[in-house]
């Protein structure tokens, strides 16, 4: 990693640090406070915010343009680029708009399919796939060459992000995927979220036999419970999610008025746990409309103060 890096991720990572992010979803409007209020709450306890695009296919102000918000009130955005809804055209020009803004991170993800957001009948594009857009970046980055072969005047100096879902069917599949998204060029991994604890220990020993933990900054993530119902609802609705039946037990057992506090709490314990996972380098918290209690999750966490990048 270069230390010299515009990207303070980057660097936190590059000084050895274990690295938080966080991540916020866009208003159904476009009405900036929506986005700045819940920045504001976690602001001092990550290092970088991820701003979702169109998250579960759904029209929402625009990642670029919340991550442009959240720059201007001193807070290090990541921009999330799906593939779903821009040809190479498109993806090139948001990326040398958000480095106009320096913007300095990127996660490069395919996106929801279309079906499952308020436009099922839209029609998606995937001109490129999430490892080409990673290949596209680095490219632009490293080489200073738009996909058709011009020069870039301002080249963009963009950290570069991906995905992994270690608890996905068919599981043998999981790390050769990972294998291929670092020979792409990606530099940081942010995982789905882990509740099953034994299995992400497996893909990490996997990664590991492979010396990828090495090659990438994999952040594990991590979702809070709010109750038993959400954690039936992931286990049961929501696909390539694995939450154990003992996990979903201890929730149940909880007397509801605390359900919320139980879940904090085992989110807690699995960050401690995966902290002595080799080759984990980080988290990435991910409390979408429940922002204020990131804070109280790093501080029992152990994760705070954060370090100077």
């Amino acid at each position: 990693m270069n230390v010299n890096t515009p990207s303070k991720l980057e660097r936190i990572l590059a000084g050895g640090h274990l690295a938080v992010t966080s991540e916020c979803g866009p208003p159904r409007g476009s009405d900036p406070k929506a986005i700045t209020e819940k920045a504001g709450i976690i602001k001092g306890h990550v290092d970088a915010i991820n701003i979702t695009d169109n998250q579960t296919s759904v029209t929402r102000l625009s990642s670029l343009a919340a991550c442009i918000h959240l720059k201007l009130m001193g807070v290090e955005p990541v921009l999330q680029m799906v593939t779903r809804d821009r040809n190479r055209i498109a993806l090139q020009s948001d990326i040398l708009g958000a480095a106009s803004f320096d913007i300095h991170n990127i996660l490069c993800l395919s996106g929801d399919h279309q079906s499952f957001g308020d436009c099922a009948t839209g029609q998606n594009v995937h001109d490129l796939d999430s490892m080409q857009l990673i290949q596209t970046v680095r490219q632009m980055r490293d080489e200073g060459k738009f996909l058709g072969g011009d020069d870039i005047k301002r080249v963009p100096r963009m950290f570069v992000g991906a995905a992994a879902n270690p608890f996905a069917d068919p599981f043998e599949i999981r790390v050769p995927r990972l294998a291929k998204k670092v020979a792409a060029g990606v530099e940081f991994i942010q995982t789905q979220c882990i509740y099953n604890l034994d299995r992400f220990e497996e893909w990490m020993k996997l990664a590991r036999d492979r010396g990828l933990h090495e090659r990438v900054s994999i952040l594990a993530g991590v979702t809070p419970f709010k109750s038993v119902g959400m954690a039936r609802y992931m286990k049961n609705r929501v696909p390539g999610m694995d939450v154990p039946d003992e996990v979903v037990k201890r929730m149940a057992v909880t007397p509801k008025e605390k359900q919320a506090q139980e879940g904090i709490d085992i989110c807690v314990e699995s960050i401690q746990r995966l902290k002595e996972v080799e080759g984990v380098r980080g988290f990435h918290i991910m409390a979408i409309e429940w922002e204020e209690k990131v804070p109280e999750i790093v501080e029992r966490a152990g994760l705070f103060p954060r370090p100077e990048a």
